[in-house]
């Protein structure tokens, strides 16, 4: 029925049906691979940080509760360990494979650690927005979202030079993405896990382009009840999907597959491990498998994706 899910309907259910777009992605490759690191230690609910409770998400302690109005030591160190042992470890892993990933980066998280912030950027990733704060914006008031935003952006500004021009808020609201676009300078967002390939939306007035993220082949479930229980079990996992989809892409219809990863989570050395025989698979494809960052991503669409009938692409994004 017209109008009962809303006019127009906010959510679209369709997307590209039966008959997807080819990605064109450089080299014919199959898939696009995006690696994804989340750095959010540092940034979590804590007291120190003026919150009223402790963190109670992703960590070794599954199923944890917040404690309200006290300080959580266990989770505190648990998250400590990202930013002081687990990033190091990925980083390793990563340059020493010349493999290129995303950064999504908490502001708060970025200030505390500088270190680590330069080394993301020597390493040549991309360092997206994971907004300032590692917290739920369900509940937050639009100002305070809104300030939150231009200061994560003013974090990279200082310590990279540049503004962002990806966006993960994490746990956003509705308003979310508009507040996201009328910062300026986001030319995608990644708030969405609704498709195997970018897409457009226009509810805002003009093309807006969202690169879907995954909560699926991602190291979170490792601290979820029933998710990963070793590393071996994540690698098979992730080769699944990928062989998966190269030979969906390889049948006429190439896709995007995203991988999540956390300092404290694959950070520690038997999952890493999984990460590290999951890179090698990826490397053996070759030319079918195109790794690299969400930005690429972002502008080889706007370079071969832009919507008829909207202009032409805003140079800025190509």
């Amino acid at each position: 029925m017209a109008g009962q899910y809303g006019t127009p309907d906010p959510r679209d259910v369709v997307g590209y049906g039966a008959n997807p777009p080819d990605p064109k992605w450089p080299h014919g490759a199959k898939v696009a691979l995006s690696l994804v690191l989340n750095y959010e230690e540092g940034a979590e609910n804590c007291l120190l940080h003026g919150d009223g409770e402790s963190e109670k998400l992703l960590s070794e302690m599954v199923g944890a509760s917040a404690i309200k109005g006290q300080r959580h030591a266990n989770m505190e160190s648990l998250y400590d360990y990202g930013a002081r042992a687990g990033f190091w470890r990925l980083h390793r892993l990563l340059t020493s494979r010349r493999v290129p990933c995303t950064v999504f980066a908490c502001g708060m998280a970025l200030e505390r650690n500088e270190e680590a912030a330069k080394a993301m950027q020597s390493a040549g990733w991309e360092i997206a927005s994971h907004g300032y704060r590692w917290i739920d914006y369900q509940e937050v008031d639009e100002e305070t979202e809104r300030d939150h935003i231009a200061k994560t952006v003013a974090v990279h500004e200082r310590l990279f030079g540049s503004k962002p021009v990806g966006m993960y808020q994490g746990k956003p609201n509705v308003n979310t993405r508009k507040f996201v676009i009328d910062q300026g300078n986001f030319i995608y967002d990644n708030d969405s896990y609704a498709d195997d390939l970018p897409y457009w939306t226009f509810e805002f007035g003009k093309p807006h382009l969202i690169v879907p993220y995954t909560l699926s082949e991602n190291d979170m479930r490792f601290a979820i009840p029933n998710g990963f229980s070793h590393g071996g079990e994540f690698v098979t996992y992730l080769k699944d999907s990928l062989d998966y989809m190269v030979a969906e892409g390889r049948a006429g219809h190439p896709r995007m597959m995203s991988v999540g990863l956390h300092c404290r989570l694959v950070g520690r050395p038997g999952r890493a491990a999984g990460l590290a025989a999951f890179l090698s698979h990826a490397l053996g494809y070759g030319d079918e498998v195109w790794i690299t960052t969400r930005e690429q991503i972002a502008r080889h669409w706007y370079r071969h994706h832009y919507p008829a009938g909207h202009g032409e692409a805003p140079t800025h994004a190509l």
